[in-house]
């Protein structure tokens, strides 16, 4: 006789009597396995008029508490997932924009690839309009703004507006401004020796950002977006 049927037939039989028992020693089983209430057949007998069914309700509450546990769970893993894939795109533009070999290819990845790699319509990066720097406005891909445009969008030292349902405005996206529904603007601190600049991130997807997101990943993306392009420019902070 093989040793797994000598496991089997030690195996002790599963009784009414032997569940009680297990259920007696162990009070909180159904508080750590919520999920085992869900296919109890409960009885339906006549406890007479006026008496609550105090079991009955008890077993309902735990099977609700049951699904919605399972409900934030799945919220949880989902809200997890999505996470990491922000994290994961975040990584992405950020050694695109280390892997640059020159300014003008730092802004065709943020202007091009960030896009792709973010999974959004449009990002642009905008520059106030002034004489104080030549190069960056003879610069392909940059949108050049009027003289205290950038200021409008921020009060005070704020640096991010997220906005979860907007019309596109066409002085930042241009041509693509009625595909926009949702943005994020970020205001760029490159060097008192440029102009005013912001970073405008697009969605035609109502909702992608909103005021009550996190704004970590995008405010760390912007502060190596910032530290590359004062690199490039030989600028002081």
């Amino acid at each position: 006789m093989s040793q797994d049927s000598t496991k089997a037939e030690k195996r002790p039989e599963v009784t009414a009597e032997s569940v009680i028992e297990f259920l007696r020693t162990r009070p909180d089983f159904f508080s750590q396995h919520p999920e085992a209430l869900k296919g109890l057949t409960l009885p339906n007998g006549n406890l007479g008029e006026g008496v609550v069914d105090f079991q009955g309700a008890v077993i309902d509450r735990l099977r609700t508490d049951a699904e919605e546990f399972k409900s934030e769970r799945e919220d949880l893993l989902l809200t997890a997932r999505a996470n990491q894939q922000s994290l994961t795109r975040i990584h992405e533009c950020v050694l695109a924009v280390l892997a640059a070999r020159s300014f003008e290819q730092v802004i065709q990845t943020v202007t091009t690839d960030f896009a792709v790699m973010l999974d959004l319509d449009l990002v642009v990066l905008c520059i106030e309009s002034t004489d104080d720097s030549p190069r960056l406005l003879n610069t392909r891909g940059l949108v050049m703004l009027p003289d205290g445009m950038v200021s409008r969008y921020f009060n005070g030292d704020q640096r991010l507006l997220l906005r979860g349902d907007v019309e596109g405005e066409p002085e930042i996206f241009g041509a693509g401004a009625s595909l926009i529904r949702s943005d994020a603007l970020v205001r760029l601190d490159i060097s008192t020796a440029t102009p005013p600049a912001l970073i405008a991130f697009g969605s035609r997807e109502p909702g992608r950002f909103d005021s009550g997101q996190s704004t970590e990943l995008v405010g760390f993306l912007t502060l190596v977006l910032e530290h590359v392009i004062r690199a490039w420019l030989d600028v002081p902070h």
